[in-house]
């Protein structure tokens, strides 16, 4: 497939390994792409991003996901350059809120590129399905995405991350993330390709 997108332009799209939490999340989209399938949550996403760095450095990394937010709306493509480990607290004994003690990596990490024309967010990621958010520190939430952004910082990988809002981190969450996970896919698709 030729990438004559515009983004094609500026970004080495067919030379990154895009990463998903889920198969659902790429669905048949993305077969002709380099896939990475991670599986749910930060200690699985951390483990298979490593083992495939050590095995095949990738010139890039593109995290695509669904994600809940209470600011944008369902549908969106939003475009996470910053991340909070949102269920980081180690507040008692001195640290800050999202800090992780002793690691010298500032609470709020700031690692990814961004695309013009899409909104700038701030990715809570955390072990648990948000669903009564009401934190202002982020805006988007997701399961997976901080620790791929601290893998590519530290292996000094580009790293993009967008995310298909799939639901409002509310009561409704769970269906409507049942709902809309499956048109990511194709949302990412037209996005980068065209």
């Amino acid at each position: 497939m030729s990438l004559l997108h515009p983004l094609s332009q500026n970004l080495p799209l067919q030379k990154a390994l895009y990463v998903f939490a889920l198969e659902s999340e790429a669905a048949e989209e993305f077969t002709d792409c380099n896939t990475l399938i991670t599986g749910i949550g930060k200690v699985s996403a951390a483990y298979a991003l490593t083992k495939y760095i050590a095995q095949h450095k990738p010139a890039m990394i593109i995290n695509l996901g669904s994600a809940g937010s209470s600011i944008f709306n369902k549908g969106d493509i939003v475009c996470c350059t910053q991340f909070i480990q949102r269920d980081m607290d180690v507040r008692g004994l001195g640290f800050q809120l999202y800090e992780t003690p002793l690691s010298g990596i500032d609470r709020l990490l700031q690692y990814g590129l961004q695309i013009d024309g899409l909104p700038k967010s701030i990715c809570g990621t955390g072990d648990n399905f948000e669903m009564s958010h009401t934190a202002t520190d982020y805006n988007v939430v997701d399961m997976e995405a901080y620790p791929l952004a601290l893998i590519a910082m530290q292996e000094n990988i580009p790293f993009l991350c967008l995310k298909y809002i799939s639901d409002g981190a509310n009561g409704d969450a769970a269906d409507d993330w049942n709902e809309l996970v499956h048109k990511a896919a194709v949302a990412f698709r037209k996005l980068l390709f065209g």
